[in-house]
């Protein structure tokens, strides 16, 4: 088989709007936590809850639901 019959892609997939969706979301997150953190610890700590907050969305949505 010739390498030209089946081009393959490189790099990352594209990631849509789902991506641009979720760094919106991670901005905001690590805006608000940092806003209202006291000391630096709890900064980061805010940093790290930015990072996971579909996480917690979900569970939470889904706790919700089940009820």
């Amino acid at each position: 088989m010739s390498s030209e019959s089946s081009p393959r892609r490189r790099g990352p997939a594209p990631s849509g709007p789902g991506g641009a969706v979720y760094g919106l979301g991670f901005i905001g997150a690590v805006v608000y936590h940092v806003q209202h953190a006291s000391t630096f610890g709890a900064g980061v700590l805010g940093v790290l809850k930015a990072i996971v907050w579909p996480a917690f969305l979900v569970y939470q949505l889904l706790r919700f639901l089940n009820r």
